[in-house]
């Protein structure tokens, strides 16, 4: 995270770091960031493969 986030912005405030490191996390780390228990797929992508389309 220290190099993916911190180093590549000055920060003004806590507050703006901390809505950043929340960004981060739950955007990238938690929906994008591919995991091994997932057989090296995001969440996102495990998700539409595993569900099934549904015709209305």
């Amino acid at each position: 995270m220290q190099v993916e986030l911190l180093h590549r912005k000055r920060w003004k405030t806590r507050v703006e770091l901390a809505s950043g490191m929340f960004d981060y996390i739950e955007i990238f780390h938690n929906r994008q960031r591919r995991h091994s228990a997932l057989g090296v797929m995001s969440p996102i992508e495990f998700e539409t493969r595993r569900t099934p389309t549904t015709a209305a």
